[in-house]
């Protein structure tokens, strides 16, 4: 039963990982539907298999790939936060700095980049990736 749940995770990463950067928009309806699950259903399942809600994947790895273009690209702050379906550049530095304890200026100016959740999660030695507390 838990494989079966664990082969569900995988697949619907997969297709999130596919569609990060699209702008069609990747909420939790839509993952669902491709699924073939209920929402509610998916994300029971994505919660008991990796810790955290499906909701939290998406906006941490979103997260994650906005902070790696500030340090890597020259794109502005306000593009990279539209790229990461944000509504406004304030609506994303609220979250940036929630997750990262500074501004997207600061981080950019540091120039170090820190993932949230990297790409190579879904597997490890021991099974499949578990959110942080």
């Amino acid at each position: 039963m838990m494989e079966d749940k664990k082969k569900i995770v995988e697949e619907v990463i997969g297709y999130v990982e596919a569609r990060l950067s699209l702008e069609e928009g990747l909420d939790l309806e839509k993952i669902a539907d491709n699924a073939g699950y209920s929402k509610f259903h998916l994300n029971r399942v994505f919660s008991e298999v990796t810790g955290c809600t499906l909701h939290r994947y998406v906006r941490e790895r979103r997260l994650t790939e906005a902070a790696r273009k500030l340090v890597q690209e020259k794109a502005s702050i306000a593009d990279i936060a539209w790229e990461a379906a944000y509504q406004s550049q304030q609506a994303f530095t609220l979250a940036f700095k929630q997750a990262y304890g500074c501004t997207p200026h600061t981080y950019r100016k540091a120039g170090i980049h820190k993932e949230l959740r990297a790409r190579e999660i879904v597997q490890k030695q021991a099974g499949l990736w578990r959110c942080a507390a």
